[in-house]
This record gives structure tokens, C-alpha cells and sequence, in this order.
């Protein structure tokens, strides 16, 4: 089996926002870090070289390929700021619909071009509700 790219490792997350060169991203990103380690209670850390992640879990396919992954995170894309949620959408709908000017994929990620066009309540009862439904199935250390 091929081995994840995408990493967690010793790179500063700090350093990686305060190299952001929009100021205007570097303080929403500021804002997502301070969110999402309130929901997990979990430092962030470096998973590839782009984005920040907070805590992690570990997965079993039934294929019986596994490893480990971040609860939730963000990335500073160039097309749009990306919001991992890594328990999905499924019965999430209403708070889907109140989170604002938003595009979703079908698994787990949120994309939006400025957080202003988010309702941050409903983002953190989102990533909350993700964390929680991880947290049950999976073996989630932090």
C-alpha cells in the first residue's frame, strides 16, 4: 500500500500563519486556530507543508488499510481558505444551511473565500458535532 503524503510533523503552525503574506488571511487563520483548539482542547500542528491540524484519530477501512488523521483543520489555498471537517456533513444540514456563503464537498471540506462570510457560532457547533461523532467511532488521542 502506498504511504500517506500528507503528514503530521515538527514544522511550527505559528510560523507557517505569520508567513502567510495576505494580513487579512494570516488573522482568519488566527481566528480557525483559536476555534479549533477550543473544540478539541489539542494544539495545532503541521500535517504536510499546508495545513494545520488539531488533534488526531485513527482509522480502520474495511479494506483494512489504516492510519492516522487530524480531527479537524484548515488550509490557506490559494482559490479559498479550506476547513476540514473531518466527520463529515451527513445530518448536518441545518447548520449547513445557516453557515453562510460557503461550497462544500461531498466528504468533509468547507471552502470560503473570507471567514466575515461565515456565522462562527454555527462553524464551531459544526466542527463540535464533527469532534464528538469522531471521538465515538474512532480512536482519537490529541
Amino acid at each position: 500500500m502506498a504511504e500517506l503524503k500528507t503528514k503530521v510533523n515538527a514544522a511550527s503552525p505559528a510560523k507557517f500563519i505569520d508567513a502567510i503574506a495576505d494580513e487579512g488571511r494570516r488573522e482568519e487563520c488566527r481566528a480557525l486556530a483559536k476555534l479549533m483548539k477550543k473544540v478539541t482542547g489539542s494544539a495545532p500542528k503541521m500535517w504536510g507543508p499546508s495545513i494545520v491540524g488539531f488533534g488526531s484519530y485513527h482509522y480502520v477501512y474495511k479494506s483494512g488499510r489504516e492510519g492516522d488523521w487530524f480531527l479537524t483543520g484548515f488550509s490557506p489555498r490559494r482559490q479559498a481558505l479550506t476547513i476540514y471537517v473531518m466527520g463529515g456533513f451527513e445530518g448536518h444540514d441545518a447548520l449547513l444551511q445557516k453557515l453562510g456563503r460557503v461550497k462544500v464537498s461531498q466528504g468533509s471540506c468547507i471552502y470560503v473565500k473570507r471567514i466575515a462570510d461565515l456565522d462562527m457560532q454555527v462553524l464551531e457547533s459544526l466542527v463540535t458535532a464533527s469532534v464528538k461523532q469522531l471521538q465515538k467511532k474512532d480512536r482519537v488521542s490529541a
